[in-house]
């Protein structure tokens, strides 16, 4: 399945995107009109903690009236909001190589073109990539973001005044359920709800100030509405293998990269099982890949300008669209 969140009517719901994802289903009006009203269908946590009891009532639901016209709508004329607008945790790792050695490379030359050194910009394009450091086999690496500032599709993110150097992240992510702690990696499919896109949108500036300091991402990251995800979540059954998903990431319809998900450090699983050593996982939180890849502006050396659209696109989830436009223009 695929689930979104959405405002219609002056109201939040959820729904089951289907029709080539062009419609969504109201679950909780569907219920409602059987008299069978279920409080899982409130929210998209609400849905989560209900379990595999309110999903098979889900599913029962739209086999039995998922061509009734009157209870879907199209997601065309609907708001479609971050399919969890406020995740109970939000963690952001580092799992692809390419991205761990580019990603520093991008910010060296980054602040040689902040004093224009010229000189500088072309010592660091003639040094090779180098190696791994070995840190990021030994354990996946991630931080802690901020969940209050998430918001969906469609959105127009507002470039922090701080910031004069804007950018995208191509990722994608899992939202969990099931609460645990101490859960192995053979056990860990069993806390995965499904998966989303996500683009962590970064102040490449503040952000390179900060690592320097070696601690953060902080103010680099953590923006009103520059944790931007969706366009809904899709079920484990829907995607297959998730380590085999063609990426794509487009700036005003132009591609600017391509990615696959497969080559993560550790997967999800793997990640999953060390974010929960002697610490409880809550369902509804969300644990993000990091940047595949080529995926961001950092590697390439183009960045975002103002009123610049983003797409970023997985296979088997959908398109997460969005707008960056500069509070002082």
């Amino acid at each position: 399945m695929k689930l979104a969140t959405f405002r219609s009517g002056g109201r939040e719901k959820i729904g089951l995107v289907h029709r080539d994802d062009s419609r969504l289903f109201d679950l909780a009006a569907a219920a409602d009109r059987e008299g069978k009203s279920n409080p899982a269908f409130a929210s998209m946590l609400s849905l989560i903690d209900a379990g595999s009891p309110a999903l098979d009532q889900a599913r029962t639901l739209f086999d039995k009236s998922g061509k009734d016209e009157s209870l879907s709508e199209d997601v065309a004329a609907a708001e479609i909001l971050a399919p969890i607008p406020e995740p109970r945790q939000m963690r952001d790792g580092m799992s692809f190589p390419l991205h761990i050695l580019q990603a520093p490379r991008g910010q060296l030359k980054l602040a040689a073109r902040a004093k224009n050194d010229m000189a500088e910009l072309a010592r660091i394009d003639a040094e090779p990539l180098g190696e791994l450091p070995e840190v990021y086999r030994k354990q996946p690496i991630y931080y802690i973001t901020n969940r209050f500032s998430v918001r969906g599709t469609n959105t127009t993110v507002k470039w922090p005044r701080y910031s004069k150097v804007m950018d995208y992240e191509l990722e994608f992510g899992i939202v969990t359920k099931n609460k645990g702690a101490n859960i192995p990696a053979s056990k860990a499919a069993d806390h995965i709800f499904g998966y989303t896109i996500f683009n962590d949108f970064s102040a490449r500036d503040a952000q390179r100030i900060e690592m320097e300091g070696r601690l953060g991402p902080a103010k680099g990251k953590s923006f009103d509405g520059g944790n931007v995800m969706g366009p809904w979540i899709v079920t484990p059954d829907e995607i297959g293998d998730p380590y085999k998903l063609r990426m794509e990431a487009r700036v005003n319809g132009k591609m600017r990269s391509q990615g696959v998900t497969e080559g993560m450090l550790f997967s999800f699983e793997e990640i999953i099982a060390h974010v929960t050593r002697d610490e409880t996982l809550m369902p509804g939180e969300f644990i993000g890949s990091g940047t595949v890849g080529n995926g961001c502006g950092l590697e390439l050396g183009w960045y975002l300008e103002h009123g610049d659209s983003i797409e970023l696109e997985v296979e088997k989830i959908g398109i997460l669209k969005n707008k960056v436009e500069r509070q002082d223009a």
